[in-house]
């Protein structure tokens, strides 16, 4: 009984803290939004999650070298949009150009990485909640 009590606790325990992180993760990109002046291309904040993903070039995403600046390359957001109708479906949108990645200050460069991944770290929020609904679907009768 007492095992079955722990597991319910640790399990709690870590929901919670999600759901701290989410709020922290909320308000720092929130920040982000307006620092990287991203509003100048989003009006509003929320309307950020309409796009299907957010990516970066000229840095690296990847945890080995989080960071790490592509010689080379230009540092910029780009957003994914999707359009069903559209005869190409997927469309690249510059969320923000920052010039060649070597020359950007490496505070402002570290903003820009930390924009992606936090926009990254809420939209799987987003998509999880999305599917759990779908599969709500299926405990319904006639589904």
């Amino acid at each position: 009984m007492s095992s079955a009590l722990d597991r319910l606790k640790n399990l709690t325990n870590k929901i919670s803290g999600y759901e701290t992180a989410r709020k922290e993760n909320l308000r720092r990109l929130k920040k982000l939004f307006e620092e990287l002046d991203i509003v100048q291309k989003v009006d509003v904040f929320e309307d950020i999650f309409d796009f299907k993903a957010i990516n970066l070039s000229g840095a690296s995403l990847q945890k080995e070298d989080l960071g790490e600046i592509k010689k080379g390359k230009y540092l910029q957001i780009l957003a994914i949009s999707y359009d069903k109708e559209a005869v190409k479906k997927s469309k690249n949108i510059s969320l923000g150009y920052f010039g060649r990645a070597e020359n950007v200050d490496v505070d402002f460069k570290n903003s820009v990485v930390e924009f992606v991944i936090r926009y990254r770290f809420e939209k799987s929020f987003i998509t999880l909640e999305h599917y759990n609904e779908m599969l709500g679907e299926f405990g319904k009768e006639g589904a």
